[in-house]
């Protein structure tokens, strides 16, 4: 397979683009339930109605496991708010809008966002006191079965040339409530550095869906738990910091 040009680079992966299809490329070390299980969460989704790329294979390439999707022309909403900074909370805005169509969607074979987030902070490094008070949290959340996406932020919406968005990157996907999701966003944004984002990005999404910031503000030491199972030095501080912190308002 000749690849065109490299997409992105990831600790774990490469992503190409090969004519009309986008190649997630696994590092040989990455494993394969894990692979088997976001193309299986891809083509789940892909039941919805929503715009997403369409899963073609899941193959071999050099020893390697990979994914092919569809390739999707256009560009990131991350890339127009770097060329266009004038725009940005516009573009905060649909990004919101199109996050609330995800949570309208119903996939009742999906993993519960509460039981994935149960499982990560039991692999987390936190002491039991910490644990407790998480899993404790968690079991008190209401009951929801929202798509949640579980990674949006600006770099995985795609807008082609003719304005259609597109949602990229399914692997984190769950079934849940809508509120964690927020949260998890909202996290991404403090992560890459833009409080100011994050604060318009929370604000829009609690004035659009009707949510109060506390109910979202209550998921966020359980995201921020979740994510320091990914063990990213750089972040380790600032998500003990989310984690320790027991009230927000």
């Amino acid at each position: 397979m000749e690849f065109e040009n490299v997409i992105a680079k990831r600790p774990t992966k490469i992503i190409y683009r090969n004519g009309d299809k986008t190649v997630k490329l696994f590092d040989e070390n990455y494993s394969k339930a894990d692979v088997l299980n976001e193309a299986l969460n891809q083509a789940r989704v892909e039941e919805t109605d929503l715009n997403i790329p369409r899963l073609h294979e899941v193959t071999k390439i050099d020893g390697k496991w990979a994914i092919v999707l569809d390739y999707i022309e256009g560009k990131t909403l991350a890339q127009m708010i770097e060329e266009n900074p004038e725009k940005k909370n516009e573009y905060i805005e649909l990004m919101v809008d199109i996050q609330m169509q995800i949570h309208t969607k119903r996939v009742p074979l999906l993993t519960r966002i509460k039981d994935k987030m149960n499982r990560k902070i039991d692999l987390s490094n936190l002491d039991a006191t910490t644990r407790y008070e998480l899993h404790t949290r968690i079991a008190s959340m209401p009951k929801h079965n929202k798509v949640c996406h579980g990674d949006l932020d600006p770099s995985n919406i795609i807008i082609t040339p003719e304005g259609k968005p597109y949602i990229i990157d399914w692997a984190h996907v769950t079934q849940g409530n809508a509120a964690a999701d927020a949260a998890r966003t909202y996290l991404l944004f403090h992560l890459a550095g833009d409080k100011e984002g994050a604060e318009f990005y929370l604000n829009t999404f609690c004035k659009k869906s009707d949510t109060a910031k506390q109910y979202v503000q209550k998921w966020m030491p359980i995201v921020a738990a979740s994510q320091s199972v990914k063990g990213k030095p750089e972040e380790q501080e600032f998500l003990h910091t989310w984690v320790n912190v027991v009230e927000y308002e």
